[in-house]
């Protein structure tokens, strides 16, 4: 397992504006196994600032006609 740099982690209300969306749909997410990946701290899904970018920069594309994957 890789190391974390440490950096702040964001709970959903943070990183939702991060990745355009509602912290709602973060939860969504979860529940479906999509999304940027989080790391669960007690009862709460926070996420690393580092994979939130990631997640982002695997979701570029060059095209409307090209599919992401999920």
């Amino acid at each position: 397992m890789s190391k974390l740099e440490l950096k702040p982690l964001l709970d959903e209300v943070g990183a939702a504006p991060m990745v355009g969306t509602e912290p709602k749909t973060l939860a969504n997410w979860r529940v479906l196994g999509k999304g940027p990946k989080f790391i669960r701290v007690g009862r709460k899904a926070m996420y690393h600032p580092d994979d939130l970018i990631d997640w982002l920069a695997a979701r570029r594309v060059s095209s409307t006609s090209e599919r992401v994957a999920a």
